[in-house]
């Protein structure tokens, strides 16, 4: 019997899986976020360089959600209306977006530290 443990699986879908995401990496950071909409979502959010995800179904299978100062697009499956990512609007040298991880398998999130984000009020971590 084995007790080696394999890598945590870098790809992820929607619930229908009309979108389907590929991550380049392990995330470094990874937060949950209180603000209005994250708070709604129940998003565990990943970050990369803008461009490094392959986002399968994407824009054909997409609508956008853009709110507040209008800088960033939230992304949900056309289908199922699960959120898979957010991106910018107009993506600038080394922006970023967010890739939603509970699209992927639990043992993904099980194997990282995720840190807790007040994007409610003061902008800062309260972990």
């Amino acid at each position: 019997m084995s007790h080696e443990s394999s890598a945590p699986s870098l790809e992820g879908a929607c619930h229908c899986g009309a979108v389907r995401l590929t991550l380049p990496a392990v995330p470094v950071e990874v937060l949950t976020c209180n603000c209005s909409l994250c708070r709604r979502t129940g998003g565990i959010w990943a970050f990369y360089e803008f461009g490094t995800v392959t986002i399968q179904g994407h824009p054909g299978n997409t609508e956008n959600y853009v709110w507040g100062d209008r800088t960033l697009r939230n992304v949900r499956c056309r289908t199922c209306g699960i959120v898979t990512h957010w991106e910018p609007l107009d993506p600038t040298p080394s922006a970023r977006h967010g890739v939603n991880l509970r699209n992927f398998d639990p043992g993904l999130v099980e194997a990282l530290v995720v840190r807790r984000f007040d994007g409610a009020d003061t902008w800062t971590f309260i972990d």
